[in-house]
């Protein structure tokens, strides 16, 4: 057994003295590039998508009457306000109004349905009150609704000089400013909403200002599409973006058996990742490339670059119908884990119910986007709150991450734009 004690710590020693060989030749290295393998590759430009022209003439006309018509309503029912100011958004106008002193919220609350029968309104939603401002808010769909196009989006100062990991631009809020978020940091995402309402244009919006922000050694998309048609169109770049099973022939999953096997081996991919995390004494992805890029770690030892892997099911109702229990346990076990590991899952359904996003889903899945849905109670499934059935429908959405939700107008991004971006994208060295 001395003998075996000698031999164990000379080969500790040995390798303790290799690596520091291993780390003196590589400092003399410049840092890592990731992007070296495709170091031509071009990303995506702004004229791929359509620039539409929108009118930014406000209708004051429009506004005046609203505006009218509110503080005539109130009086009729005996509330008096101070003040009433109005704020254009694309497809929403926001009044706010400050109540006189002693006028008790929930009688305005109350007066929901009066209101939007005096505006004729097709949906008025009440905030009251609006955090940290001293006013209640009535929602009006405009109308004449405005197009937010992805152009004006992606073009944005503050997409172009974004310094987020995973940037996602999606829209505009009331206040017609650019509305984006940090993937990286949700880290996972919950999408609903009734069909027909945006969900699939809102993925794609989603998809797209990634492909215009990230480099394919940085980024790999796992699309899942039951639906067979909707994922299609990204079909052309798979050699550059989309991660798949080896062995596999089709890129995007449609097949349920195949989406329980993809799953599955996400999870092995997600403790895989975190061995190395281990093995390199760090805490999450960001830190671990920094390293890599440093040349402090051997690539010799299983270390290598690790590029962010985003998934994409849409349609999720229908897995949980056909496979149930086998394709919710990997996926609560990913929400829960994989967020330090680089992997982010964005989840799409029609019906949120709660057999379909169950508690443990829910539980694991902080940011929530709600389109337009068919009742209140779909809308406390998703939003935990009203709201969601009081939407005005084609890309109208609440956006929910912390406390409470945001009004987004979601880009229109159209097939044709995502097609040309993907021709873009596959005919350059992958």
């Amino acid at each position: 057994s001395e003998n075996n004690k000698e031999e164990h710590s000379m080969t500790i020693h040995k390798g303790v003295e290799e690596e520091e060989a291993h780390l003196d030749e590589t400092r003399q290295l410049e840092p890592y590039d990731p992007k070296l393998d495709l170091e031509n590759y071009k990303y995506p430009t702004i004229d791929l998508l359509k620039h539409y022209d929108v009118d930014t003439s406000i209708d004051m006309e429009e506004q005046q009457q609203n505006k009218n018509r509110i503080i005539q309503v109130l009086q009729d029912f005996g509330v008096k306000i101070s003040s009433i100011k109005a704020t254009v958004g694309p497809t929403i106008t926001l009044y706010e109004i400050t109540p006189a002193p002693g006028v008790r919220i929930s009688k305005i609350k109350n007066l929901e349905d009066d209101i939007a029968l005096t505006l004729a309104a097709f949906s008025t939603r009440i905030i009251a009150p609006i955090p940290g401002k001293g006013t209640i808010g009535i929602e009006i769909p405009n109308a004449n609704p405005q197009v937010v196009s992805m152009h004006s989006v992606i073009n944005s100062k503050k997409f172009q000089e974004s310094t987020y990991e995973l940037p996602v631009a999606i829209g505009k809020t009331i206040t017609n400013e650019i509305f984006m978020f940090d993937l990286a940091k949700m880290p996972h995402l919950l999408v609903a909403g009734a069909t027909g309402m945006g969900k699939s244009v809102g993925l794609n919006a989603i998809i797209t200002s990634l492909l215009y922000k990230k480099h394919p050694a940085e980024l790999k998309l796992v699309m899942v599409d039951p639906k067979k048609v909707e994922f299609s169109i990204y079909a052309p770049i798979e050699n550059h973006f989309l991660a798949k099973i080896p062995g596999d022939d089709d890129s995007i999953i449609t097949d349920v058996t195949k989406v329980i096997q993809t799953l599955n081996s996400l999870c092995q991919e997600m403790d895989t990742r975190y061995d190395l995390l281990k093995k390199a004494r760090v805490r999450n992805i960001k830190e671990y490339n920094a390293k890599f890029i440093a040349r402090q770690l051997n690539p010799e030892h299983g270390h290598n670059y690790m590029p962010y892997i985003v998934v994409v099911i849409d349609e999720f109702g229908d897995l949980i119908m056909t496979a149930g229990k086998e394709v919710e346990l990997p996926i609560a076990r990913i929400a829960q884990l994989a967020r330090a590991v680089g992997m982010h899952m964005i989840i799409a359904t029609q019906r949120p119910t709660t057999n379909i996003i169950t508690g443990t889903i829910k539980a694991n899945f902080p940011a929530r986007m709600a389109f337009k849905v068919m009742s209140q109670i779909d809308s406390r499934t998703i939003l935990d709150a009203k709201g969601a059935d009081q939407l005005v429908g084609k890309g109208d959405m609440l956006f929910l991450a912390g406390n409470t939700p945001v009004r987004v107008q979601f880009a229109f991004v159209d097939t044709p734009e995502v097609e040309q971006i993907c021709q873009h994208i596959a005919v350059q060295q992958s």
